[in-house]
């Protein structure tokens, strides 16, 4: 077809279909799979660092069990929120599903809550606290609540970048046109103890 039209009307084609795809990338038609994917990013980030600290736990029990044989709840309560925290079957949709996204918020959060009750536990033990192994397992655990606190927060900004986009115009219009399948994601929330301020007692 465009070979029996005249070089001018070509050009001319070629032209305005070249503005089209240039004015149509730059209005944000593909803000919503760009924001997607690097929410998926994020979330991945988010699973491989409390992968990370599930497989630090046993180790961590281990060690201190061979030196507080006598705090036998800690251990068992880290063990058993270990157990949940890992043996969740995760969904694809998890990002988008409310109640499964609660559900690993919830089991995450009771280990974050097991293992600071281990910590505090561990403060009774001078022995155990000089032995290198457990300040090893220790300093690699700190390092990766802070890299799971880092990744939360990168997952928390991509999301809100993603759900903002769903939720205003132009992103709402491409939503419904190009992207139906596109759904608001779950985000992080504080734990119910982290809002109540801390008891201090003299």
């Amino acid at each position: 077809m465009l070979r029996s039209l005249p070089r001018v009307v070509k050009f001319v084609f070629l032209l305005f279909t070249l503005t089209a795809v240039t004015l149509l990338s730059g209005c944000g038609i593909n803000n919503i799979p760009t924001y997607d994917e690097a929410a998926k990013a994020a979330w991945s980030q988010v699973e491989n660092q409390y992968q990370r600290r599930a497989d630090l736990v046993p180790n961590l029990v281990e060690t201190v069990k061979g030196y507080a044989k006598q705090e036998k709840d800690v251990l068992v309560q880290v063990v058993e929120a270990r157990a949940k925290a890992t043996q969740m079957t995760i969904p694809k949709d998890i990002v988008n599903n409310p109640a499964a996204f609660k559900q690993f918020q919830q089991n995450q959060d009771g280990l974050s809550s097991a293992l600071a009750r281990l910590m505090v536990v561990v403060e009774k033990y001078p022995d155990l606290k000089s032995n290198q192994n457990f300040l090893a397992l220790q300093s690699q655990l700190e390092g990766t609540e802070n890299r799971i606190s880092v990744a939360r927060r990168d997952y928390i900004e991509t999301v809100q970048k993603y759900n903002t986009e769903l939720r205003t115009i132009p992103g709402r219009w491409w939503a419904s046109l190009l992207y139906s399948d596109a759904k608001v994601k779950e985000n992080f929330t504080a734990a119910p103890e982290a809002k109540e301020a801390p008891k201090v007692k003299f």
